[in-house]
C-alpha cells in the first residue's frame, strides 16, 4: 500500500523542469533543426547549383553536359546527404555505448563544421565536388544526431513527459526546413552568389551546441545500467528532477539492469537474431521505412517542381513552398502538445491515413487538372496535407517508439537498424522520385497512398500504446507476439544493489 502511494506521489509531482526542456531544445537545436536545414536548403538553389555544375565541367573539361546528367549530379547531391545518414546510423550503437549520448553529440559536431566549410567555399574553388563531400559528411551528422537525440531524451525524460520530450526533435526538424525555405526565398539569400552561404550556416547552430551541451548532465539511465555509477546517476537524475522524489525512478531502473542478461549492449546482428525482440524489431523496420517512402521527403526535395508542375505561377512558388513551412512548423507543435493526452498509436495512425488519402487526391486532381483548372488548388491543399498528416505523427513517433519498445541493452543497436533503414529509404526516394514523377507522372503517389495507407493498418493491429509506460512494461507487452514466458523478462535476481543516500533499494539476494 505504501509503495503505491509512493508512485502515484512521485507520478502527480513528476513535471517538466527547466534543466529538461533546456536538454530537449539545445540537443535539438544543434542537430535536428540542421537534419530538417539539409533536407530543403538545396530546394530554393537547385538552378543555381545546377549552373555552377554546368559551368565548371565546361571549364575544367572543355565539355557541355546535356541536361540529364546535370539532373543526375543534382540528383546525387540530394541523395548523398541520406548516404552519409545511413553511414552515420550505422555508427550509433559503437558510439553512444563508448562515449554515452550527450558524448557523442557533442563529439559529432565537427563533422559539421568540416562539411560547412566544404560547402561554403565550393564556389570560390569552383569545385563540385565539395558541395557534394559537404552534402555527405553532413548527413553522417544527421544520421548520427537523428537517433541519438531521441534516445538521450527518451532516456532523460520521466516516462510521463517522454513522449512530449521525444517529439521535441521533430518540431525543430520542422523548423529546420521552415529556416531553410525563408532563408532561400530571393530577397534574402536566393540569389546566386549566396548559395554556398545557405549551404553553410549549418554551422552556426552546432557552434551554440558545442559551446552549451558539454556542462548538461549524461543520461542517467546510461550511467547506472552501462556503467554502473550510482553516484552520478543519482547527481543526473537530481540535475534534470530538481527537487523531485527520485527513488522510483532509480527502482525502475534498477529493475531493468537486473533483468538483463548482460549489461553490454546487444550487438546489430545479435537484435536480428533475438526472438524476445521479434516483433519489435519487425515493427520499427515498418514504421521507419515507412516514414520516409510514404512521399514527404519527394514534397521536401522537390516542393518547387511539383507546385510548377500544378501550375502556380513562378513568382508565387517560393511564397507557397514557405507557407507550407509554416504548416510544418505548426502541426508539429500540434503533435507535440496532445501526444501525452491522445497517445502514440492516434497520431500514427491517423496521421499515416490521412496521407495515404492525401496522395490519393494529388493522382486525381491531376489527371483531371486540364479540365478543371480549378483544381490545382486542389492539389496544392493535397501536398500541404501530406505535410500536416506527417508532422503531427509520422515525422516524430517512429523515433519515440524505437526508444521505448527496447530495453537499455537492445537499444543502441535497435537505433542503428531503424535508423540505416529510415536513411536507405530516404537516398532512394531523393534519386529515384524525379525518374519516377517522370515516367509515371501523378500515377507515383498511389504507391505513396499505399504505404502510408499499409503502415496505417500495421499500427492499428500491431503496435500498442506506450504512453506512460516504463521501458519494462512494454516489453512485457511484447512477451505473448514473441512466444516469450513474462517471466523470462524480469529479474534475474542476480545483482546486489545496496540503498545509497535514500535513493537506491535495498540488493536481491
Amino acid at each position: 500500500m505504501a509503495e503505491g502511494l509512493l508512485v502515484e506521489k512521485v507520478k502527480i509531482r513528476t513535471h517538466l523542469t527547466k534543466s529538461l526542456l533546456a536538454a530537449a531544445l539545445l540537443s535539438s537545436f544543434g542537430s535536428s533543426l540542421l537534419y530538417g536545414y539539409n533536407l530543403a536548403v538545396v530546394n530554393s538553389p537547385a538552378e543555381y547549383i545546377k549552373k555552377f555544375y554546368n559551368e565548371t565541367l565546361i571549364e575544367d573539361f572543355g565539355w557541355t553536359p546535356d541536361e540529364n546528367f546535370i539532373t543526375v549530379l543534382y540528383s546525387l547531391t540530394v541523395s548523398i546527404f541520406a548516404v552519409g545518414g545511413m553511414i552515420g546510423a550505422l555508427l550509433v550503437s559503437r558510439l553512444v555505448t563508448r562515449y554515452g549520448r550527450k558524448g557523442t553529440l557533442v563529439r559529432a559536431t565537427v563533422l559539421v563544421f568540416i562539411g560547412g566549410a566544404l560547402m561554403g567555399f565550393s564556389r570560390a574553388c569552383r569545385m563540385p565536388a565539395m558541395v557534394i563531400i559537404g552534402r555527405f559528411i553532413t548527413g553522417v551528422h544527421s544520421g548520427i544526431c537523428l537517433s541519438v537525440v531521441p534516445m538521450y531524451l527518451g532516456e532523460v525524460a520521466p516516462k510521463s513527459r517522454r513522449g512530449f520530450l521525444s517529439l521535441i526533435p521533430s518540431i525543430h526538424i520542422c523548423l529546420g526546413v521552415f529556416l531553410a525555405q525563408v532563408l532561400g526565398l530571393s530577397e534574402l539569400l536566393g540569389k546566386e552568389e549566396y548559395w554556398p552561404l545557405l549551404l553553410s550556416l549549418v554551422v552556426f547552430p552546432t557552434a551554440i551546441q558545442l559551446m552549451l551541451l558539454p556542462w548538461f548532465p549524461e543520461s542517467p539511465r546510461y550511467l547506472l545500467i552501462e556503467k554502473g555509477n550510482i553516484h552520478a546517476t543519482i547527481a543526473a537524475l537530481k540535475w534534470y528532477r530538481k527537487n523531485e522524489n527520485i527513488q522510483v525512478e532509480v527502482e525502475e531502473m534498477q529493475e531493468e539492469q537486473r533483468s538483463l542478461s548482460s549489461i553490454e549492449s546487444v550487438s546489430v546482428w545479435g537484435l536480428l537474431i533475438d526472438r524476445s525482440v521479434r516483433w519489435q524489431v519487425i515493427t520499427i523496420t515498418v514504421v521507419n521505412i515507412g516514414m520516409q517512402l510514404s512521399g514527404i521527403d519527394a514534397i521536401w526535395f522537390y516542393t518547387n517542381e511539383i507546385f510548377r508542375d500544378a501550375g502556380i505561377p513562378e513568382s508565387y512558388i517560393q511564397y507557397t513552398t514557405v507557407g507550407t513551412g509554416a504548416i510544418e512548423v505548426i502541426s508539429g507543435m500540434l503533435g507535440c502538445f496532445t501526444i501525452e493526452r491522445l497517445g502514440r498509436r492516434p497520431l500514427m495512425i491517423g496521421g499515416f491515413f490521412f496521407m495515404g488519402l492525401c496522395c490519393f487526391g494529388i493522382t486525381i486532381t491531376a489527371l483531371f487538372q486540364v479540365q478543371l483548372p480549378v483544381l490545382r488548388y486542389v492539389s496544392v491543399a493535397c501536398v500541404v496535407g501530406i505535410i500536416a498528416g506527417f508532422c503531427i505523427g509520422p515525422a516524430g513517433v517512429p523515433f519515440l517508439i524505437t526508444a521505448e519498445l527496447f530495453k537499455q541493452s537492445h537499444r543502441p543497436a535497435a537505433y542503428s537498424v531503424a535508423g540505416c533503414l529510415n536513411w536507405l529509404s530516404n537516398f532512394t526516394i531523393g534519386f529515384v522520385f524525379p525518374f519516377l514523377e517522370i515516367s509515371m507522372g501523378p500515377y507515383c503517389y498511389l504507391i505513396f497512398c499505399g504505404i502510408c495507407l499499409g503502415v496505417a493498418l500495421y499500427t492499428f493491429f500491431v503496435i500498442p500504446e506506450t504512453r506512460n509506460k516504463t521501458f519494462m512494461e512494454i516489453s512485457q507487452m511484447f512477451a505473448t507476439n514473441n512466444n516469450i514466458d513474462k517471466e523470462e523478462l524480469t529479474s534475474n535476481g542476480h545483482l546486489n544493489l545496496t540503498t545509497m543516500n535514500g535513493y537506491g533499494t535495498l540488493g536481491r539476494h
